[in-house]
């Protein structure tokens, strides 16, 4: 019984194993029809597409299969095309200016002046001195005797319009006080009574003596406002603050504490030097032909700026036979002061060319001399021309005049063009 029943278990599972063995064979002849008609499909589609294609590339032929050989020619041959196309098309957004910002400019050292003048003469130079501006300068000297009771500020130092500088008093200083509030006081006293009561004459007295003890006051340097609180404040007669003018550095400071100086001494000078002045002694043949609003070319230690003819004197000193003239320049960023030697370059009647110092030439790649332009887009290379050089300065040609010209820093421009590959010839 036992054999018996092991031979029909067998015989089970041999059918068994049969039937899984046929229902596998039929699945894979399945898959196997259906992945070749896909297939089949893939290729009729992609030959229909090329057919309605507008294609630099001709029909292809029955042997064509994607992924074979011929193919991948084909497909290579249409990116060199197309790549070849894009390449022969002109790249409208390239720019051979360089571009930095004001904060790369200042850290570069890039410097940009306008030079409006194209008729500088190397050979008309002289020698000039920077002095201040005396429309921008005030000198702090109390026409009255002054002690100095206090100090605020040292010597070189930047002050606002209103800020302390001073404490001054004095026996003279409260005398002038006093003076004030008495002739003050009975003026307005005297405003108050009608006509009938006071006589004109007496009118007339009293306001002019309140009228001249105010001016005492002010020859000490008191503003109106300190002038006008001495009335309601009689107590705080015997001193007063002396105020900052204007805005500028303090010079000539000679004020020493508890220094009693006579009416009309100098205490200190205060100077805006956001302007300066340019002094230069010419020869009568130099100064032929200058006229007041001319433009000249000032250097002071590489640096040059362009200044305005302000005066001269029309006068030779019967010394040195020489003339003055004076050039205003803008000196807004403060690196210059009063004092430093300069040279001073006239204008010619002959039209010349820029003059630019030799900071501002550089070499192009292919030798020549260029300058640098600041536009809208940026600093671009200009080729010019030198036609003299003269104590480290030159008489350029090629640029226009009114140009933005750097000359500070064009070494350093042009490092970066020759990095950057651009081409002056390209303009």
């Amino acid at each position: 019984m036992k054999t018996q029943f092991l031979t029909l278990t067998h015989i089970r599972l041999a059918i068994i194993s049969v039937a899984l063995m046929t229902s596998l064979a039929l699945a894979s002849t399945a898959w196997t029809a259906q992945a070749d008609e896909g297939e089949h499909g893939h290729a009729h589609n992609e030959i229909a597409t090329n057919d309605q294609s507008d294609s630099v590339v001709d029909e292809p032929s029955p042997s064509y299969k994607p992924g074979s050989k011929r193919s991948d020619l084909l497909n290579k041959g249409i990116s060199k095309e197309l790549n070849t196309e894009l390449n022969e098309q002109p790249n409208e957004q390239h720019s051979e200016a360089l571009f930095l910002t004001a904060q790369q400019q200042q850290l570069a050292g890039i410097e940009v002046v306008n030079l409006s003048s194209s008729t500088f003469n190397l050979d008309d130079v002289a020698t000039a001195t920077l002095i201040v501006d005396r429309d921008r300068t005030m000198t702090l000297a109390p026409q009255l005797d002054v002690r100095v009771l206090k100090r605020y500020v040292v010597p070189g130092q930047l002050v606002n319009q209103g800020q302390v500088l001073l404490t001054l008093g004095g026996a003279a200083v409260a005398q002038a006080q006093a003076d004030y509030i008495n002739a003050a006081a009975e003026w307005d006293r005297i405003k108050r009574m009608s006509q009938n009561t006071v006589s004109e004459s007496q009118r007339l007295e009293a306001q002019v003596q309140a009228e001249l003890t105010r001016a005492n006051l002010e020859a000490l340097k008191m503003t109106r406002v300190q002038i006008n609180a001495l009335v309601s404040q009689p107590e705080s007669i015997g001193s007063y603050q002396l105020l900052a003018p204007i805005n500028g550095r303090v010079q000539q400071d000679i004020a020493m504490l508890g220094q009693v100086s006579a009416g009309g001494t100098p205490l200190m000078q205060l100077t805006d030097e956001s302007h300066l002045w340019v002094q230069a002694q010419l020869s009568a043949h130099q100064a032929e032909g200058i006229s007041r609003g001319d433009k000249a070319l000032v250097k002071v230690d590489g640096l040059s700026i362009e200044g305005t003819i302000i005066g001269r004197s029309h006068e030779l000193d019967l010394v040195t036979r020489t003339e003055q003239v004076l050039v205003s320049i803008d000196n807004s960023k403060y690196r210059l002061h009063a004092g430093q030697f300069a040279e001073l370059y006239l204008p010619s009647a002959l039209s010349g060319g820029v003059i630019l110092p030799d900071a501002a030439l550089t070499r192009g790649a292919d030798g020549h001399w260029q300058v640098f332009i600041q536009d809208a887009d940026g600093f671009e290379a200009i080729e010019v021309e030198v036609v003299e050089s003269q104590r480290g300065m030159n008489m350029v040609t090629g640029i226009t005049a009114n140009s933005r010209v750097v000359v500070s820093g064009a070494f350093l421009l042009g490092s970066e063009l020759a990095k950057a590959g651009f081409d002056i010839h390209n303009h």
